[in-house]
């Protein structure tokens, strides 16, 4: 079974290249038409949750298991266990199909894997990373990944980059909010930025441990219902005002959960920086000017938000993401997108057409 196929780490590109490819039918449904692509569309891999298991985790996201197969995410008091499909290829096909999806760019989520010393760190990538690759190998038209990598050492995750970056599977690097308390604007940081925009890698942004989280999560999981969304929108404001953007000018970056609160607090921004000296030396346009340099996912759960977002932004900055498959996310992605009252060719943008340019699919 695909699934449960070990790769080892050291030889897993090159043996990866003779792996049989399934064709649409082994996959389980014809592809759905139109196209969709989710962009946020999460995955754990078996080994990577075993090491987790075995070998320790960050002490606020730990995994254990509960009976075979079984593996429950803890956070706090909070305790979710995993659904099979967030690593069973096969299980996820079908539920892709269901939902109307054909192409997952997969990512990692909580926990990534920069808390973790730096060797163990460049393991835990490379399990993801590696099967990601398996993925993609085995459904070449329905799976690519997106990479992860060893914030804790820039050295080695420009290894993991370099390592990762000419492979079909790999089309794009996804990135926490911030780094273990260092914002995303840290100059160490930026090596990784230059190399991203060098090879044309969209770089996908995603909360793990979040702003507020002590006072957020007393009640009703405010740490995840509302720290989640405004821990994206510092990390955009960082990478405007600490000038990545600037410095990175064709750099492609995708904000999750529409873009947070960023879309509605821009204003806000650039008063700021029409009033205050400090700001006006951090960024070299008007604020309003880099909300067309991100992209944005779908995942604003009301049909008028979004329809607020894409027209602030755009329908060519706007991408299909389904925070799969949390319960915070879509089960039904495509319907946010069809409830927007927009022409065909601004939903197939949305559905698919944006991503496709984007990763090159």
């Amino acid at each position: 079974m695909i699934t449960r196929r070990r790769f080892l780490t050291g030889a897993v590109v090159a043996s990866l290249a003779g792996a049989p490819r399934r064709t649409w039918a082994q996959a389980r449904g014809a592809p759905p038409q139109p196209r969709a692509i989710d962009v946020h569309a999460h995955f754990y891999p078996e080994r990577f949750l075993k090491s987790l298991a075995d070998e320790g985790g960050p002490a606020d996201a730990k995994i254990e298991y509960v009976g075979p197969g079984r593996p429950v995410l803890v956070r706090g008091a909070s305790r979710l266990e995993l659904d099979a499909t967030y690593w069973d290829l096969d299980l996820r096909l079908r539920r892709m199909n269901a939902q109307g999806v054909t192409i997952h760019a997969l990512s990692l989520t909580t926990p990534m894997v920069h808390w973790a010393s730096p060797d163990r760190g460049v393991t835990l990538a490379r399990q993801v990373n590696d099967a990601m690759v398996e993925a993609h190998t085995a459904f070449p038209a329905r799976f690519v990944g997106l990479a992860t990598l060893p914030l804790q050492d820039v050295a080695l995750a420009m290894q993991e980059l370099d390592r990762v970056a000419g492979l079909k599977a790999m089309r794009g690097v996804y990135l926490p909010t911030h780094v273990a308390g260092r914002e995303l604007s840290d100059p160490a940081l930026f090596p990784i930025y230059e190399r991203c925009e060098a090879l044309d890698l969209p770089v996908l942004l995603h909360p793990t441990s979040v702003i507020g989280a002590d006072r957020l999560a007393r009640a009703n999981d405010l740490s995840n219902l509302l720290g989640t969304p405004f821990d994206g929108t510092v990390a955009a404001a960082n990478l405007v005002f600490g000038g990545v953007l600037d410095r990175c000018p064709k750099l492609n970056v995708v904000l999750p959960h529409a873009g947070g609160a960023l879309p509605y607090l821009w204003g806000r921004l650039q008063h700021a920086q029409e009033v205050r000296p400090e700001l006006r030396a951090t960024a070299q346009k008007p604020f309003r000017e880099y909300l067309r340099r991100f992209y944005y996912d779908t995942l604003g759960h009301a049909p008028e938000t979004v329809r607020f977002l894409v027209g602030l932004v755009g329908t060519d900055r706007v991408l299909m993401g389904s925070d799969y498959c949390f319960d915070l996310g879509y089960e039904k992605p495509r319907d946010i997108v069809t409830k927007l009252g927009l022409k065909p060719a601004d939903q197939d943008r949305i559905f698919s057409g944006n991503a496709a340019r984007l990763f090159k699919l």
